[in-house]
């Protein structure tokens, strides 16, 4: 059986209770930034390949249960999804402050 494991917050943003005495960079605020938001492409990626393998194995008659591949194919599509629906957010909100004025 094929299990799709979607990580949770806390395993793509660490929750520390450490105070970090040391003001963040810029530089250190962009890098960490980046990393986590290519960590999280990455996982979208890795649902819809997941879906991709499982939907070509139905196709060509593999012991694949059809269950399993309908939910890799919902996961995915719901993943995809959330992860417009945040670009949109994100984007939205770049907007906004770039209509505030000075």
């Amino acid at each position: 059986m094929n299990n799709i494991s979607f990580p949770n917050v806390s395993s793509v943003l660490p929750v520390t209770n450490e105070v970090k005495t040391s003001p963040v960079t810029p530089y250190e605020a962009q890098k960490s930034f980046a990393s986590v938001l290519k960590q999280s492409i990455e996982k979208v990626n890795e649902a819809q390949v997941q879906s991709d393998v499982m939907t070509e194995k139905l196709a060509r008659g593999e012991n694949v249960d059809l269950h399993q591949v309908m939910i890799a194919s919902q996961k995915a599509s719901i993943t995809l999804q959330a992860t417009m629906e945040i670009r949109n957010k994100v984007i939205e909100a770049y907007q906004e402050v770039m209509r505030m004025q000075v």
